[in-house]
């Protein structure tokens, strides 16, 4: 889906006060889901597009099919434009500090006298409660949240190898928006959202913690877990390369027996079902890992896949440009950098992943560069080319 037509939010405006990765993850989402993007960038444009290591990717990756209107919003030429920005939208949203945008004059008790039907999106470290006035990052959340303590081994706590909670904690937002939006066709009336990190962290160890209220045990760190299964783990292939292989249910087992030949473990009714296995995995693991290190990595997956059971290569982020199911089915999106040494190369980053009547999302906007459209959406809410020429001379906008 490349245009707006037929497009599930097509008709939705949303103006959007982010940075980094949290509100710009609910925003892109919104974005490819046909919304109409405003996103607000300081006139020198989004800090977030000159992070260095692994934050250079942020800015790409959450901005597609968005417009970008650089404008200095403590200037009162600044604020009125974008006050009718907000008058004229649907949602809001932005992932500031705590109190940040009620000093800039646009908290959600100051835009609802002006616009009650707008939903208005707080991305945040915490919801209501005693922590709520901290600072929080995707990585103090997964730490206080008990993701980085079940990820790590024990004693070493780890963040997860990617941003997991800022962007869940966007889906959350999303999530809001959408039942929001829904509400407002039955009473007409906006209402605030807000998503948060520590609470979508805590949301992710749900698991571990019903484990405990289950078990009375607590759930140990995942490389010491005690496992629901007893093949489900990464194994060494003959070619001293890896492949992970999970065997999840008694039909799994007998198809894995059959295509393996190991006849004696399939007639051992010690193994016959998973709670059997998992009691002697110290005695079945050696002849698994046996079996499987006879073959090499291509033979093995070749093996598994026509047996139906789960597997997985051991992929690194940068090998999946070339995946070939990704590259059939629409999954990654050609666009443009725009910031950094590479700016104004070509590179195919990850789709939303989700299909609609059998239909992925794709770019009808490539990623904005800083203050590209202000002229664009200054002239949509009634500025003549003078006024913007004028606000731009003043410094209360920038364009490119």
């Amino acid at each position: 889906m490349t245009e707006n037509k037929g497009l599930p939010l097509a008709g939705i405006k949303v103006v959007e006060f982010t940075h980094m990765v949290m509100g710009p993850a609910a925003g892109l989402i919104l974005a490819d889901l046909g919304a109409d993007i405003v996103r607000i960038e300081p006139t020198g444009g989004d800090n977030t597009r000159h992070l260095p290591g692994s934050g250079a990717g942020y800015f790409p990756m959450y901005n597609r099919n968005k417009r970008s209107l650089c404008v200095d919003l403590k200037s009162e030429a600044g604020k009125a434009l974008v006050l009718k920005l907000v008058d004229e939208a649907d949602v809001l949203i932005e992932n500031f500090r705590l109190g940040t945008m009620d000093r800039l004059g646009f908290g959600y008790a100051a835009l609802k006298t002006r616009n009650p039907a707008l939903i208005y999106c707080s991305e945040k470290g915490f919801l209501s409660g005693p922590y709520e006035h901290r600072t929080a990052l995707d990585e103090v959340a997964q730490m206080m949240g008990g993701l980085a303590y079940m990820t790590g081994p024990p004693g070493q706590p780890l963040r997860a190898g990617s941003s997991v909670v800022d962007v869940q904690g966007g889906m959350f937002g999303v999530i809001g928006i959408l039942a929001a939006l829904h509400q407002r066709d039955a009473t007409g009336e906006g209402q605030q959202v807000v998503a948060s990190l520590y609470e979508s962290s805590v949301f992710l160890v749900g698991q571990h913690m019903a484990q405990y209220a289950v078990t009375g045990q607590a759930a140990a760190p995942m490389p010491a877990r005690i496992s629901a299964w007893a093949i489900y783990q990464v194994f060494e292939t003959g070619d001293d390369d890896q492949v992970f292989v999970g065997v999840v249910s008694d039909k799994q087992w007998k198809q894995l027996c059959e295509s393996f030949g190991l006849d004696e473990l399939a007639a051992d009714q010690s193994l016959a079902t998973n709670n059997d296995r998992v009691t002697h995995k110290e005695r079945l693991l050696p002849i698994i890992k046996k079996t499987f290190g006879q073959f090499t990595k291509a033979e093995l997956m070749d093996k598994l896949e026509a047996t139906g059971l789960p597997f997985a290569p051991i992929a690194k982020p940068e090998e999946l440009f070339d995946d070939p199911h990704l590259n059939a089915s629409g999954g990654l999106l050609e666009m443009t950098v725009t910031d950094g040494v590479r700016a104004g190369e070509k590179a195919r980053l990850p789709a939303l992943p989700l299909e609609m009547d059998g239909r992925r999302f794709g770019i009808r906007r490539d990623v904005p560069r800083q203050g590209q459209h202000t002229r664009e959406i200054m002239a949509e809410v009634g500025y003549s080319d003078e006024e913007i020429d004028a606000l731009i001379g003043e410094g209360a906008v920038g364009a490119e």
